[in-house]
């Protein structure tokens, strides 16, 4: 028989997971500054980082204060209805008292795939959207489960966390290109041969650095998938509810034309990736679906 797991040691182990995945992005990002900086003059680096930053945060900002109108306005959602969405309201107030937070704005969204997304910079301006197919085929403890790990999006500030994510990256690609752009253009032909290494090495980090750091944040983004799993679980204390919505997501056969309701920026929010790829790999959003299963089952 397999080992109990606890959601609590699941919710620390995935948290610590995450932040030191942060601190490989700061890493990628102090070496690639380090590179240039050596190759090049040092205040050339300084230049293109205060660029970087600028526009980075500047777009960043506009993103996070305005994140749940673009999440919302991108799947076309709609206000839930008190009375046609009844159940789906008591769910949310229900994890809402379980898990201490404030009540979210709740949204639908028309499409027959079961998911369902959390956006907000803060629990006072979070929103949750499921989807029509989701309020359908999904029963009260399935839907309970599906919004309480999307409350654990909210309590875990996951939205503000991929934000510095995002900013990190950013910063990481920004400078990667105006450096590589000014090589393209001439700006390192005028250096001496001792530096041709150094500008080798500061090419290739250039280059491979805003991939890697891309594919770290992908491992973030599954790992938080991984600790709103366990936090879903201690809010409701019931964990085949969400095993069981995962089970129906994962067996469900849509039309391809369902898939484009969804947009490919929103697609990390929700519970579920909506394009389903049929094989994981690093370039995935979403942890395997069988692993979450089996996790739940165990908790």
């Amino acid at each position: 028989m397999a080992e109990r797991l606890s959601f609590e040691d699941e919710i620390t182990r995935n948290k610590i997971k995450s932040f030191f995945l942060i601190a490989v992005i700061f890493v990628f990002f102090i070496v690639l500054g380090y590179a240039i900086s050596f190759a090049l003059d040092p205040s050339y680096f300084f230049l293109i980082m205060v660029i970087s930053i600028i526009f980075s945060v500047g777009y960043i900002i506009i993103s996070y204060f305005n994140s749940d109108k673009i999440a919302l306005a991108s799947v076309r959602a709609r206000p839930a209805s008190h009375v046609e969405h009844r159940m789906l309201f008591h769910a949310v107030e229900n994890m809402s008292i379980a898990s201490g937070l404030p009540m979210p704005r709740v949204y639908v969204m028309d499409s027959q795939e079961i998911n369902a997304f959390a956006s907000g910079r803060n629990p006072r301006h979070a929103v949750i959207c499921v989807t029509t197919g989701a309020l359908e085929k999904l029963n009260k403890h399935e839907l309970e489960g599906v919004i309480a790990h999307e409350m654990s999006h909210i309590a875990n500030y996951d939205i503000r966390f991929m934000t510095l994510t995002a900013v990190m990256i950013g910063m990481i690609s920004i400078i990667a290109q105006i450096f590589l752009r000014n090589l393209w253009l001439g700006g390192g032909n005028s250096r001496d041969n001792k530096n041709a290494i150094w500008l080798i090495i500061a090419i290739i980090v250039a280059i491979l650095a805003p991939i890697a750091a891309q594919l770290v944040s992908l491992a973030i983004s599954r790992k938080r998938e991984f600790a709103a799993d366990a936090s879903g679980v201690k809010f409701t204390r019931y964990s085949p509810g969400l095993a069981s919505a995962l089970s129906k997501i994962k067996h469900e056969h849509l039309p391809e034309q369902e898939k484009q309701k969804f947009s490919k920026a929103t697609a990390p929010l929700f519970i579920s990736d909506p394009f389903k790829k049929k094989f994981q790999n690093l370039f995935s959003t979403h942890p395997n679906i069988d692993d979450r299963i089996a996790k739940l089952k165990r908790m």
